[in-house]
């Protein structure tokens, strides 16, 4: 009778199998709608490589500076922290296709009235117990798990990027306010000779001494503004010194000049391109965490195939124990709670509806990406073509300061106001003029960045 009982269960589950292809889906990427699948597509879309961060950042003090950040940066160290927590995971959903085994000691004492004497039984024995994945809820489990950990491998490369992009940036504007703050005392100790000058053409009666206080009044307008350079310099000094996980302090560092500007840019990059960025990743392994989370749900209203089995040692008594008293019983169970398959119907739905939204930021994201990539391309071509503009505008206030300075000297065509105006003019030129710089450099950073970065 318990051959037969055991053998039916065994067939029940042998032919619930056979359906189970029909239970869970097999996963497939995600398609991205047509409209999403080129930026200014084109030919030319798709070209451009990935390429070391160390050849797109080629100065040599940058590149320390960011291998340091990428070495003890906090956030960096959770993001591997986190990798670790999820391979864990990982590793604990591959253990759940292993049997169960425990071993157990029983000691038992009583006494049955009006049975006289006590009554006593001992027991050693192991224990297992194997559910049998039929529906594939194991399997889908499994899988989710390693997409998990593929999404967390792919948010640590994100913050990887992002650490490498924010060192470039901080280290670019600091280049920056050092040539702000150099053009600053430039035009300070020139003031400071108009100061002197004014005061020659003052005693020679050509300009009266509401020039030299003008001039005063010109380069303590230079000086004011220097301390607020310094401070912005030091703050992003410890900007950088806290991505790099240390106390204040200074950020050795090259020239605004010395830096490499000839990179070219492609005009359209394919999507399949932008499924390198790290967040698109992390998206699309996101998607499949709710895809095989979905499969569980389906697995779930299907019985649990349960298969088990004790082997142990039993006796009324210790003398007795190690004689003829060997003890096994062999099962297999299908269990079903009957009240709760509605709740796992409103699971399903509710795991689709998840699935459906990963999807939605998955394309989501990678139209963000896209755009992020011809917005660093844009502002590239559109700062190279202002600094070229820009340095003829420098050129032509130069000479129309010297001009100015000459003729206030020899002639009365013209007044001091005329050379403050000139002067100030070309400071303001100056200093836009390093901005536009600035803004190639941070350009290539987001392009950097909305590539996904490069490789490492």
């Amino acid at each position: 009778m318990k051959k037969t009982a055991i053998s039916i269960l065994l067939c029940a589950g042998l032919a619930f199998s056979v359906q189970s292809c029909k239970v869970t889906d097999n996963y497939t990427a995600p398609v991205l709608p047509a409209q999403a699948q080129a930026v200014n597509g084109g030919e030319t879309a798709g070209e451009q490589p990935l390429v070391p961060w160390r050849e797109f950042f080629s100065d040599p003090l940058l590149q320390r500076t960011i291998d340091q950040v990428l070495a003890d940066n906090y956030d960096f160290k959770i993001a591997v922290e986190r990798i670790t927590e999820a391979d864990a995971y990982f590793r604990q959903s591959q253990l759940q296709y292993l049997p169960s085994l425990d071993a157990g000691a029983t000691a038992r004492f009583g006494r049955n009235n009006p049975t006289p004497g006590n009554s006593q039984s001992y027991q050693l024995a192991l224990n297992t117990g194997w559910e049998i994945d039929i529906w594939g809820r194991l399997a889908s489990a499994e899988r989710a798990a390693y997409a998990s950990l593929l999404q967390t491998e792919a948010v640590k490369r994100a913050v990887q990027t992002q650490l490498v992009a924010q060192t470039a940036t901080y280290y670019f504007r600091l280049l920056a306010l050092d040539r702000q703050l150099e053009i600053t005392n430039a035009t300070a100790a020139l003031r400071r000779e108009d100061i002197e000058t004014m005061k020659l053409l003052k005693d020679a009666g050509i300009v009266t001494g509401a020039a030299v206080v003008q001039s005063e009044a010109q380069y303590y307008s230079a000086k004011v503004s220097i301390p607020d350079i310094v401070q912005r310099i030091r703050e992003t000094e410890n900007a950088l010194m806290m991505l790099m996980g240390r106390q204040p302090g200074k950020i050795e560092r090259n020239t605004l000049a010395e830096q490499n500007l000839n990179m070219v840019l492609s005009d359209g990059i394919a999507a399949d391109v932008l499924r390198n960025r790290p967040d698109v990743q992390a998206a699309e392994q996101n998607f499949r965490v709710a895809f095989e989370n979905t499969n569980v749900a389906k697995a779930n209203l299907y019985p649990a195939l349960n298969l088990g089995g004790m082997l142990g040692k039993g006796a009324a008594n210790l003398r007795n124990f190690f004689d003829n008293s060997l003890l096994y019983t062999v099962n297999a169970s299908l269990t079903q709670n009957i009240f709760s398959r509605g709740a796992k119907k409103a699971q399903i739905k509710i795991n689709e509806s998840r699935r459906r939204q990963a999807y939605y930021q998955f394309v989501q994201t990678v139209l963000q990406a896209a755009s992020e990539v011809n917005n660093a391309n844009n502002l590239f071509a559109a700062s190279r073509e202002k600094e070229g503009y820009r340095a003829r505008q420098i050129s032509s206030l130069e000479k129309a300061v010297e001009y100015n300075k000459e003729l206030l000297k020899y002639t009365s065509n013209t007044t001091y106001t005329d050379v403050l105006t000139s002067e100030q003019n070309l400071l303001s030129a100056q200093l836009a003029g390093v901005n536009d710089r600035l803004e190639q450099l941070l350009a290539l950073t987001d392009f950097y960045r909305s590539l996904g970065g490069g490789q490492f």
